[in-house]
């Protein structure tokens, strides 16, 4: 199943800079992990934000949610998805 999910990212200055240096690392590390096997095949940042469009590859809902709920930055996100359908245009 596919998912488009709009992911805009707000870390609390309260977070010392070298915790919030960590987090972004570790939150790289997985996302590219994600992208290698193929779950997440599109990543793209909105210009101007901390945010980012993706398309998500997935078996379910569940599935889904779990991915997200593992990324590092999930605790300081607020996150849309939007379920895909095929376009009965598509060539594709």
């Amino acid at each position: 199943m596919l998912y488009l999910v709009h992911m805009v990212v707000n870390i609390p200055a309260s977070v010392p800079a070298d915790e919030a240096a960590r987090i972004k690392a570790a939150e790289k590390s997985y996302s590219q992990q994600l992208q290698a096997s193929g779950q997440w095949p599109h990543l793209w940042r909105v210009v101007g934000e901390y945010a980012n469009y993706s398309v998500f590859d997935v078996v379910s809902n569940d599935a889904l949610h779990e991915t997200l709920s593992q990324l590092p930055l999930f605790p300081y996100m607020r996150i849309t998805v939007t379920p895909l359908a095929q376009h009965p245009s598509s060539i594709r």
